[in-house]
């Protein structure tokens, strides 16, 4: 049984990574996907055309996604080609590290724009979608950090906290429309920026992680389906922590 068949998923940031994953994940379920990057280079025709070799229709766009304009733009376009859309994911993120007493102004706006700002705009464009089909799943991809906080991360900790609030916010405000908003709390996981650590590092890591290894994007894949999916009918404004016990 096909979990999404016949819902069009967008997914923001996903020519890569965890992002790819859902995507792949969301189309192996029937789901019909639009994804944005920055730009659709040779990584994001590859996720295009996997994701048109599962026999759903599928399209990537480039988008600033801290671009507001840009983001009214590609949803009213991704809206006339595909006629609806019920799911959202903002996962576009980045990384720009460093102590509070040495980050710049420029790394702080920086990481809030993309992935902060993000999810505002593009639950902006897509709420009035929702709300005329009475029916929606938004899911913001946010990070343990944003909740317990990080040394050396103060602006991706504050990003990924405000992610949480604006899901529980945007839960309250348009439950009574059928539309549903939750946040996914990722741990440590395996992904290619993980696996360049020391391998010191990473088995340190996997000692404070009560089940001794770190995720794969397989386990933020599968908690993303329960969201999108109908599954999960009765649950919005909640943060599903999927870290392996990292942070209880």
């Amino acid at each position: 049984m096909n979990l999404l068949a016949g819902k069009t998923a967008l997914v923001t940031g996903a020519a890569r990574g965890i992002g790819k994953a859902l995507a792949l994940k969301f189309a192996a379920e029937g789901a019909n996907v639009a994804f944005t990057d920055l730009a659709i280079d040779e990584n994001g025709k590859q996720t295009e055309q996997e994701l048109l070799d599962l026999g759903v229709k599928a399209k990537g766009y480039a988008s600033n996604a801290a671009d507001f304009a840009q983001t009214e733009e590609v949803v009213k376009q991704i809206k006339e080609d595909f006629g609806s859309i019920d799911i959202l994911v903002n996962n576009a993120g980045i990384t720009k590290d460093g102590l509070m007493m040495r980050m710049s102004e420029a790394q702080w706006d920086a990481v809030i724009a993309v992935n902060l700002k993000s999810a505002f705009n593009f639950i902006h464009a897509v709420l009035p979608i929702m709300m005329r089909q009475r029916s929606g799943s938004i899911i913001n991809m946010a990070s343990v950090v944003g909740v317990h906080g990080n040394a050396g991360q103060a602006n991706y900790a504050a990003s990924k906290a405000g992610l949480i609030a604006l899901a529980k916010s945007i839960a309250q405000e348009v439950g009574s429309r059928g539309i549903r908003a939750n946040a996914i709390a990722p741990g440590f996981i395996e992904t290619a920026m993980t696996a360049a650590l020391p391998e010191e590092v990473r088995a340190d890591w996997c000692k404070k992680i009560p089940l001794r290894r770190g995720g794969q994007v397989e386990d933020i894949a599968n908690v993303a389906l329960f969201l999108a999916s109908d599954m999960s009918s009765y649950v919005t404004g909640q943060v599903i922590q999927v870290d392996g016990g990292m942070n209880m």
